[in-house]
């Protein structure tokens, strides 16, 4: 399946391929989901970057629009070869209801109000 997606305000675009080789979320209710590099393509404008070294010890690198500022997607040796997309981002509104997220990570520092995803794989860190 392909899926097309960029920021609020358009200057940044991407397509994707295939299926996600997992979902994760992130904060409260960040979702993302993860594709193989070789099926992420950037189609329009380039994204700024932010790197900083994540709790794992690993480098994290943020792509974003450097206009609106909308956070893209993510790269990370914890998911080598892969490109964490921020599911917002992605132009299908039912994205989010169709990718079920099967990984939630530092699970055990989930607000306590908030249930884990039924059937979703805990994890303490990345």
């Amino acid at each position: 399946m392909a899926h097309q997606g960029g920021c609020m305000c358009g200057n940044v675009r991407y397509s994707v391929e295939g299926e996600p080789a997992g979902k994760i979320t992130g904060s409260t209710y960040s979702t993302n989901a993860i594709f193989p590099s070789n099926q992420f393509k950037l189609t329009q404008g380039t994204p700024k970057q932010h790197s900083k070294t994540a709790d794992s010890g690993k480098t994290i690198t943020s792509h974003f629009c450097g206009d609106c500022g909308s956070t893209l997607f993510r790269e990370t040796g914890s998911f080598e070869g892969a490109k964490i997309v921020k599911i917002g981002t992605l132009d299908d509104a039912n994205a989010l209801s169709d990718l079920k997220p099967a990984i939630e990570l530092f699970a055990p520092t989930r607000i306590p109000w908030v249930q884990a995803v039924a059937g979703a794989q805990q994890k303490d860190t990345m």
